[in-house]
């Protein structure tokens, strides 16, 4: 990279490809250079590749075939210095670059590592700038919080190397900072797969004997019921993670009980922001108090709520959830504008609505946007939807506002019905009625058997269902 594309200190090096290993070998070697990696959403059209590329004024990029194929048409457009692909090129890098010494980058705590995008669900995404301090931390917050919990005092003589079976797409926060940053630094081993699949999931965990499991709520579902379905126990596992997305506390419950208390079962809450996790609950405090995403990890790590009108919410009351510490990016890469929209005096607003309980725990209650506000009431999202997560034949499961009349909003609900599922509109409102208020039970269904709409970081297009809903009558 450094001899034939002259790649240093500051330069951006754009990485747009599937989990393949050679990700993990352009990134590594980006950071090594002193330069800024810049991984790009393997779901975008060639139109949001080269927009990235562009704005981040990329100077190298590797990408595998599809997504060369995609930014063909483009690349006359971009000012790129070289383009590599991944699956057929990089061995050639690899054997040009024998036998030479590695540049030694001079590299400072806050000089830019990565550039990170925003999912971009509404408008352009924005490039989150992470630093080397901000990643660092991160490692050393995971390390804290394993030495203040429960394990033992002098390290066992043959430890278990670390091996967790990824779910996460690398150009992800979750992918990329909470797992193959840590588990490098560990000596630990990630277990790749080209696409989602649940039986093939049980027969890598028990080929490879993965200890760590973490997934979005709906792989992570997904991963226990085909477990259940096959009689396989997963003994290697001792964790299972979920996070990306508000985790609903049947989950949790699920797998507490599927493994009669042999998993623990874990909940990280962060943003891309955030570079990763800064709260998490974990094991049977997670268990006791499963509709909570904890305490900070570490003591460098803050939070406070937030209300509209700007003071610091009492305990109990909800507000947004700001956030503050090392591992909170700088900004966003080239929009002081966005950046000074969500960051005052280095507290993150992240845009979630929350409270904080008199013993410190933090409660997520849905993002700003998806409150329903219903004849002046409000109805979060999150909680209708853990609610119908509690029905044996519900499989999936939104929750969306609607316009109406009369109330403002009207409450919606998209459910996807588990296979074999005999359950009617008019059964899952009475199943809710014993669980919430009247005016939280949605006034518009509709069941489906197909995949609710996500983006790659597994969250639910709520718009695109709210647009299809306006169109069903």
């Amino acid at each position: 990279m450094a001899d034939r594309f002259a790649v240093g200190r500051g330069d951006r090096v754009a990485i747009a490809a599937r989990n393949y290993p050679e990700w993990a070998l352009a990134f590594w070697a980006t950071v090594k250079l002193g330069a800024v990696a810049v991984p790009l959403n393997a779901w975008w059209t060639g139109p949001e590749l080269t927009y990235a590329i562009g704005h981040s004024r990329a100077r190298v990029m590797f990408a595998d075939h599809e997504r060369l194929e995609r930014l063909a048409p483009h690349l006359p457009e971009l000012d790129l210095a070289g383009v590599v692909d991944v699956r057929a090129e990089l061995d050639d890098l690899v054997t040009a670059g024998k036998g030479q010494a590695v540049p030694v980058a001079e590299v400072g705590p806050d000089d830019d590592v990565t550039i990170l995008y925003t999912s971009g669900t509404t408008g352009r995404p924005k490039g989150a700038a992470g630093t080397h301090r901000n990643i660092c931390n991160f490692v050393w917050n995971g390390l804290y919080a394993q030495a203040s919990g429960a394990r033992p005092a002098t390290p066992p003589a043959n430890p278990v190397q670390p091996v967790t079976l990824l779910t996460f797409p690398l150009f992800h926060v979750g992918g990329l900072q909470s797992h193959l940053v840590p588990y490098t630094f560990y000596g630990g081993k990630l277990v790749l797969m080209y696409k989602w699949h649940p039986d093939e999931a049980i027969d890598l965990i028990e080929r490879e004997a993965v200890i760590a499991f973490s997934g979005v709520p709906t792989t992570a579902f997904s991963l226990l019921e085909r477990a259940a379905e096959r009689g396989v126990s997963l003994d290697s596992v001792a964790g299972m993670s979920s996070g990306a997305t508000l985790v609903p506390p049947e989950l949790v419950r699920r797998i507490d009980s599927q493994f009669a208390g042999r998993v623990a079962p874990g909940n990280g809450y962060g943003l891309t922001e955030t570079s990763g996790a800064m709260v998490f609950n974990a094991g049977a405090g997670y268990v006791a108090r499963p509709d909570s995403v904890g305490r900070p990890i570490s003591p460098v790590n803050e939070v406070r709520i937030v209300t509209e009108d700007g003071r610091d919410a009492a305990p109990g009351e909800v507000g947004e959830i700001w956030m503050k510490g090392p591992t909170v990016v700088r900004g966003y890469f080239d929009d002081p504008a966005a950046t000074a929209a969500a960051f005052t005096d280095g507290w993150f607003h992240t845009g979630d609505l929350g409270r904080i309980d008199d013993d410190g725990l933090l409660f997520v209650v849905d993002r700003l946007k998806d409150v329903v506000i219903r004849g002046g009431e409000n109805v979060y999202s999150a909680e209708v939807e853990a609610a119908l997560f509690e029905h044996p034949d519900v499989a999936d499961a939104a929750i969306v506002g609607v316009p109406h009349p009369a109330l403002g909003e009207e409450v919606a609900a998209v459910v996807r019905v588990r296979n074999g599922g005999d359950v009617d509109e008019a059964g899952l409102a009475a199943h809710l009625r014993q669980r919430l208020a009247g005016f939280k039970v949605p006034s518009r269904w509709w069941l489906r058997s197909d995949e609710l709409p996500r983006n790659a970081a597994g969250k639910v297009l709520k718009r695109q269902l709210r647009d299809e809903l306006a169109t069903r009558r």
